[in-house]
């Protein structure tokens, strides 16, 4: 392509075009959405994507990039450890492509088409080898020229086809151990994840590596998927999931190597070794009195799958010399960001400047907190502006608040602490000299840099949105592409559906002339999909389906008029001895409805007459008709009327009883009330009862009395 990538040439819309990898994996992530947003019925746009763990940054970025094209916010790329299979997949079909080759006289590798399809034949064929040690065929029908090709295996023969990538199985395991600095007793268990691990021979081999049996608990094909989900589950705040820590590795030492100011020599720093944690950031000091430039790249070129080892030139501009000439201490952070891409975040200038009078006060104070402070490592601050000397030693290194010295210490330079003048030395002034006049303050300022960056492989701004505006259009194409033979197949539905039926449940339900002509047009509907119907627009197939459906709509309903009518007919009858024999009882002057009043009923005995007429002249006239033609009442009409007679009826026949009132009762005006004829009686009866005290008679019928002395 013109920006140097990989271009795939692609018929598309009967037109030749050529596609970058971003657009290609594009198109992929935009079919996995899709498939997302059909399970979830939701719209999806976070997402976490998983990325072979041997990626460099460029094809990272390239990644980003491809979701950032679909419209997919990448919250992180995971690095994928599981095994691929394509190359025990690449050698059965190389075994069969010979095969057919002498057996057929066909070039498989002649037409794509047919190599795709062999290849899919050969995935196959290697699960089920897994589970099978007998022969198993391999079938595929017009695979070339309307031939039939077919071929067997067993499990023996293709370890034997294999037997040298099953060989290279213990390179890598070998090199793991090396890596982690353990040995095979350190080693409790062995998990495999991955489809290829159900092949038997690399189980074995990996058992026979590590003295123990492998475990298969995980998923194989879906472990990754899984991982990735739980990782955007923890990412995202709509969910609540319990918190995992994912710490990853850089697969690849990274250096970076930067000119000095007054000498041809470059200084060069690891500053992420091979398998170092990631996600992680440094902070590197420099000393410097104008804009530098850092180059990133890989250490060891050979071990990386990727044809340049760079990986990019940042430069840190607006850099300046203090105004007392002094170079300026720049502090650059680098990181491994989330996504396992080098990057150098920010830069920042320390800048010493006079303090204002009226900010004497707080510089103190601030000088102070600085002075008081401990140092969490001396003997790195000691080192300090050693280590960011120009004569070619290394940068200062800190990391997560720690600073570590990469060279020793370099003499040229006096630390900043050797500038603070000796506080015993302050002291040791004589009573006769003169007062020393006093300092000016001085502020720390920290002035954040811009940083240019030059990546090796980076989507510019404008080709970027010229992709995704391309999508976008790919997209809506799709869309209508969709629709159109979402068009197609139901005009194929209808006609297979329809003529089905014809000769089923439809057959009573049209004439014999109207059967054999609807029966043609279906046939000749059908050659037409198949013949000049194959690629029309979307609108030509819903005229034709209209066409078949104006036809075909009125048979339908007159099936499923009769298969209704019946029972529609039933629930009227039983509503309409319902409502009669209310009326029946009322006038039979049964209690239950002796509180209606009889003009309310007259009305719904005369529903209840009007209504069973109508259901009468109605079922006659349908008994005249025959099935083929349309019904005297749809079932809707009948539905219709039983709601009529049930909002006639009802509100009558269900009037509750009035309610009895009981005698009211009189209140006392000293107690509860009591009906007037109890009060009589009770006088009557109770004549003998003690009348009431008078105040002050505690008992007025005590024949003795208790004899008190006054005073």
């Amino acid at each position: 392509m013109k920006n140097g990538g990989v271009g795939i040439k692609v018929m598309y819309m009967d037109e030749e075009h050529l596609f970058s990898v971003e657009q290609i994996t594009a198109m992929l992530l935009t079919k996995l959405k899709e498939t997302a947003e059909n399970n979830l019925k939701k719209p999806v746009t976070d997402c976490v994507i998983s990325v072979p763990s041997f990626f460099t940054d460029a094809e990272r970025r390239s990644v980003l990039d491809a979701a950032q094209i679909v419209g997919l916010n990448c919250l992180r790329l995971m690095n994928d450890m599981t095994a691929g299979g394509k190359n025990f997949d690449a050698k059965l079909v190389e075994h069969f492509c010979a095969e057919f080759k002498t057996k057929y006289k066909l070039d498989a590798k002649s037409k794509i088409r047919a190599l795709l399809r062999l290849y899919q034949e050969c995935e196959k064929l290697k699960k089920l080898m897994s589970s099978n040690s007998t022969d198993l065929p391999l079938n595929i029908e017009c695979f070339m020229n309307d031939k039939d090709v077919s071929g067997k295996m067993n499990r023996a023969q293709f370890e034997e086809l294999c037997a040298e990538l099953l060989q290279k199985i213990e390179v890598p395991l070998y090199s793991l151990l090396e890596q982690t600095q353990l040995k095979v007793e350190d080693v409790s268990a062995v998990e495999v994840v991955g489809g290829t691990t159900r092949i038997p021979a690399v189980k074995e081999k990996i058992a026979k590596f590590f003295g123990k049996d492998t475990s298969t608990t995980l998923n194989a094909d879906e472990a990754v998927a899984r991982g990735c989900a739980l990782q955007c589950a923890i990412l995202s705040p709509a969910f609540k999931v319990r918190e995992f820590s994912v710490t990853d590795a850089v697969p690849f030492p990274i250096s970076l190597v930067w000119s000095h100011d007054s000498e041809d020599a470059e200084g060069v720093h690891e500053v992420f070794s091979r398998n170092h944690a990631a996600p992680f950031s440094k902070v590197l000091t420099f000393l410097r009195s104008g804009p530098f430039e850092l180059e990133a790249f890989y250490s060891d070129p050979q071990g990386v799958p990727y044809p340049e080892a760079k990986i990019g030139r940042f430069i840190v501009q607006n850099v300046s010399a203090q105004k007392d000439g002094e170079k300026s201490r720049v502090k650059v952070k680098v990181r491994v960001n989330t996504h396992g891409i080098f990057t150098i975040s920010t830069a920042s200038m320390v800048e010493k400047i006079p303090a204002e009078e009226n900010e004497v006060s707080s510089v103190e104070a601030d000088m102070e907190c600085q002075n008081q402070r401990p140092s969490e490592n001396p003997d790195a601050e000691k080192n300090s502006q050693q280590d960011n000397s120009e004569a070619g030693t290394q940068p200062q290194v800190q990391t997560g608040g720690r600073q570590t010295s990469q060279s020793p210490p370099s003499p040229e330079l006096p630390s900043e602490e050797n500038k603070t003048p000796d506080a015993d030395k302050a002291n040791e002034k004589k009573v006769d000299q003169p007062p020393e006049a006093k300092k000016p303050k001085i502020k720390v300022v920290n002035v954040e840099l811009p940083i240019e960056a030059n990546l090796v492989w980076q989507l510019g701004k404008d080709l970027l949105n010229m992709y995704i505006e391309t999508e976008g259009k790919m997209i809506m194409q799709d869309k209508l592409e969709k629709e159109r033979n979402d068009a197609k197949n139901a005009v194929e539905e209808y006609v297979y559906e329809v003529r089905d039926k014809l000769c089923g449940p439809y057959e009573k339900f049209i004439c014999e002339q109207d059967h054999q002509n609807f029966l043609r047009l279906l046939t000749e509907t059908e050659n037409w999909l198949y013949e000049e119907g194959e690629d029309q627009a979307k609108q030509t197939y819903v005229d034709k389906l209209e066409e078949l459906m104006k036809i075909g709509t009125p048979i339908k309903v007159r099936f499923q008029e009769a298969e209704e009518r019946p029972k529609i007919f039933e629930e009227l009858g039983q509503r309409l001895q319902h409502y009669a024999k209310m009326a029946a009882d009322f006038r039979n002057n049964d209690e239950k409805y002796n509180h209606i009043d009889e003009s309310e009923m007259k009305k719904v005995e005369k529903s209840v007459n009007e209504v069973m007429e109508w259901m009468n002249n109605i079922m006659n006239a349908q008994a005249k008709k025959s099935l083929d033609q349309d019904p005297v009442v749809r079932a809707q009409e009948i539905r219709a009327k039983i709601k009529e007679l049930n909002n006639t009826c009802e509100p009558v026949v269900t009037q509750p009883k009035p309610k009895i009132e009981s005698p009211k009762l009189e209140r006392t005006p000293n107690g509860p009330s009591t009906d007037k004829k109890e009060e009589d009686l009770e006088g009557k009866n109770n004549f003998s009862a003690e009348p009431p005290h008078q105040n002050g008679e505690c008992y007025p019928n005590e024949k003795s009395s208790i004899n008190m002395d006054l005073d």
